[in-house]
Order: structure tokens, then C-alpha cells, then sequence
């Protein structure tokens, strides 16, 4: 009997890490979990700070923003350079940058020169890659696995760093959890430079990058799975994910705590995103993938509106676990079905769309949380950007079958 459970055991850990046989993805794991520490810490102290200096809902809607807002401009055509050229070299340089600008900011808050614009520049400074990356790390068979197990490492990430950020905030400053992200960044980019890749193939071709953006968009538009995957991703980037700007002045304003506990609803809902992560990738290739999404999409909402009435901080955290639950069976089983639907020589362009309107619809959310809380108050908006996402939630059940019964 105590054999049979070790063997269930160590099968259920296989199964669950089955990406962990491939050295670079072990490799890559290690590096990103140190280096999203320090950027999840730095967002938590960003927001913190931000609203020390304002004391303004509206500034930290226009913050949410405006760190998204490269999205825009980079993120279709930063899916066309994924198709294109090394995605490893194009991620070095990214991070290499990233790791640059928290430098500036801890020089900055050092000084004494910090201001808000200050913050809203530099926050505005390689998705595609990053996500179009995991196929060279791993088999196609274990994709699904390998894209669980980097929400794994995100929400472990986002679990602690926020966490951290609000206590050291309180007692070392921000300069230094600025300085601590910069020095995160390195154990990245030397994972990326360790790695031992086979030579991908990388398409040459005389056509302008707008034309090969144009034949993604086409593809996309044409696809009616993915087209619509995407879209649902798009409505609960806006009207979901944009309220966590709303964090620092929801522990301030309506539960009367500090930055402390502002971390730790960030550490409550990304526990759920954890444990949600992990689910997925233990599940192996299970073949309800299109229901679990469905759930996710319909639960997600309805913890949202819930967590908007009460005042108990225990039952806030718990709910904003289950909310962290719900919202990672949504973005990774459309990323899993996204990838597993797109031909390889499109994959880049897709993934440039679908991080777009991930990362480009939430700083959107985000502004515009900030704007109606504003006007309304922190309460109304969870109210009514919840009721938003569930109509729109049963709105794709009934309407896209074709969703729920994807494997």
C-alpha cells in the first residue's frame, strides 16, 4: 500500500513537472522566479508611493495605464521580430533594459528628486518573445505543462513580491526596493546566456514587417477559435485586471490599513493563481480544458463583486484567492488552446496579439477604473466592471459552444 502511494506520488510529480526534464526550461524557471520577485515587488512600491505623493485614485488608474502603454506601440510588432529573430537574444535585450530603468528610479527616490511624473515616465518603459519562447525550451506535447508551470513561477512570484515590497516599503524605503529589483534582473539574463538552444529556424523574407503584421491580423480574423479566445482575454484584461490599481487605495481608503495589507491582498490573489497553476499543470493532457475555462470565466466575475461588499480582511483575502483561482483558468488555458490551435510560422504574430490584449486592454482597465472610481468611488467600480464581466461571460457560453468544448 505505502509503495502504491510513493508510486502515485512520484507519477503526480512527473506529471506536474514534466517540463523540469528539459534543462533549459529548468534553467529559465530558476532565472524568472528571482527576477518577477523583484519586478512584482517594485510594482507593489511604485503604486504605494505613487498614491503617498497624490493621494489620488485617478493617478493610479493613470499609472496602471501608462505601464502598459508600450503595449500598444510594441507589442503587435514586437510579435512580428518573435517570427523573425532570436527570441533569447530579443529578451536579453529587454531585461538588460528593465534592469537599467530600476537603477534610475532608486537614483531618483535617493535623492530626494522622486516626483509623480517621475514615475509615470519611467513606468512606461517583450512579451511576444517571452511567450512564443517556451516552444524552443520544450516539446510541443508539453506545452500546456510548460505554460502552467510560467504562471507558476509568475504567481509565485506575484505571491511573495508584493508581500516583501509592502513591509521593506515601511522599513528601508523605496530607493532599495528599487536597487533589489535592478540587481533580480541579472539572474535572468544570465539563465538566458547559460542556455543551450538548437538553432531554430528563423523565416527570411523580403517583406516589410507591416505586411507580415497585416498576414497575422488576417490569420487571427480568420481563425474563429483563436479570434475568439483572444476577445475574451481582451474584455477581462479591461474590465478585470485593471482594478488591482485600485489595490493601494482600496488597504488605504476602505479597509483603513497600510501598505502592509495592500500586499497581502496582492499575496491572497496570487496564492489562487498559484494553486490554479498548479492544478492545470497536474492535470496532464486532460481533454475539458474549453469547460475549466468556462467556469474560470464565469467564477472570476462573481468573487470580484463579492469582495466589493465586504470589510473583513481575512474574507477579502480569501476571496481574492478564489479570484486568483478563477482568473488563471482563464489566461492559461486560452494561451495553452491559442498556441496549440496556431501554425508555427504564425505563432509570434499571434502571441504578439494575444500578450497585446492582455497587457495592453489591463493598463486601459486600469485608467479607467481610476477614472470611474474617481467619479463613483472604489466600491461602485468592483461593482460594475464585475456585473460587466459576467454578462459578458455568459454572454460567450451561449453564444460560442464551440469554446466550452475545447480539449
Amino acid at each position: 500500500m505505502l509503495q502504491q502511494d510513493n508510486i502515485k506520488s512520484q507519477n503526480f510529480f512527473n506529471k506536474t513537472f514534466l517540463s523540469f526534464n528539459y534543462p533549459n526550461y529548468r534553467i529559465w524557471f530558476l532565472g524568472q522566479v528571482v527576477s518577477l520577485f523583484g519586478t512584482w515587488m517594485q510594482v507593489t512600491v511604485l503604486a504605494f508611493l505613487l498614491y503617498k505623493l497624490t493621494n489620488s485614485s485617478a493617478y493610479l488608474g493613470f499609472l496602471g495605464f501608462v505601464q502598459g502603454l508600450p503595449s500598444w506601440f510594441l507589442m503587435l510588432y514586437g510579435g512580428v521580430v518573435a517570427d523573425r529573430m532570436s527570441r533569447r537574444n530579443l529578451m536579453i535585450i529587454t531585461q538588460t533594459s528593465m534592469m537599467i530603468l530600476a537603477f534610475i528610479l532608486s537614483i531618483l527616490t535617493f535623492l530626494n528628486l522622486i516626483r509623480p511624473w517621475h514615475i509615470i515616465i519611467l513606468a512606461a518603459f517583450d512579451a511576444p518573445a517571452r511567450q512564443s519562447f517556451v516552444l524552443e525550451m520544450v516539446e510541443k506535447h508539453a506545452l500546456t505543462n510548460a505554460i502552467a508551470l510560467n504562471s507558476t513561477m509568475f504567481n509565485l512570484a506575484m505571491a511573495i513580491g508584493p508581500a516583501v515590497g509592502g513591509i521593506l516599503y515601511g522599513y528601508i524605503g523605496p530607493a532599495w526596493c528599487f536597487v533589489i529589483n535592478g540587481v533580480t534582473f541579472i539572474a535572468i539574463i544570465l539563465a538566458l546566456v547559460s542556455m543551450k538552444l538548437k538553432k531554430t529556424k528563423i523565416v527570411k523574407n523580403n517583406s516589410s514587417h507591416i505586411s507580415d503584421l497585416k498576414d497575422g491580423i488576417k490569420y487571427v480574423i480568420k481563425e474563429p477559435k483563436i479570434r475568439t479566445l483572444i476577445m475574451l482575454v481582451g474584455v477581462v484584461g479591461l474590465f478585470g485586471l485593471g482594478l488591482i490599481a485600485l489595490f493601494p487605495a482600496w488597504s488605504k481608503k476602505i479597509l483603513q490599513r497600510d501598505s502592509a495589507v495592500y500586499g497581502f491582498l496582492f499575496f491572497s490573489r496570487a496564492i489562487g493563481m498559484l494553486v490554479g497553476a498548479l492544478t492545470i499543470a497536474s492535470l496532464g493532457h486532460f481533454k475539458f480544458r474549453g469547460k475549466l475555462l468556462t467556469i474560470g470565466s464565469l467564477f472570476f466575475p462573481i468573487m470580484l463583486f463579492i469582495f466589493a461588499f465586504v470589510r473583513w480582511i481575512p474574507l477579502s483575502m480569501f476571496l481574492l484567492f478564489l479570484n486568483g483561482l478563477f482568473m488563471i483558468f482563464v489566461f492559461n488555458l486560452t494561451n495553452s488552446l491559442v498556441q496549440s490551435i496556431s501554425k508555427d510560422e504564425f505563432r509570434g504574430r499571434v502571441m504578439g496579439l494575444f500578450s497585446l490584449t492582455f497587457f495592453g486592454f489591463m493598463p486601459l482597465g486600469a485608467l479607467l477604473c481610476g477614472v470611474f472610481a474617481t467619479f463613483f468611488g472604489e466600491t461602485a467600480t468592483f461593482v460594475v466592471f464585475s456585473i460587466v464581466l459576467l454578462i459578458f461571460a455568459i454572454f460567450i457560453w451561449l453564444r460560442f459552444p464551440h469554446i466550452r468544448s475545447s480539449e
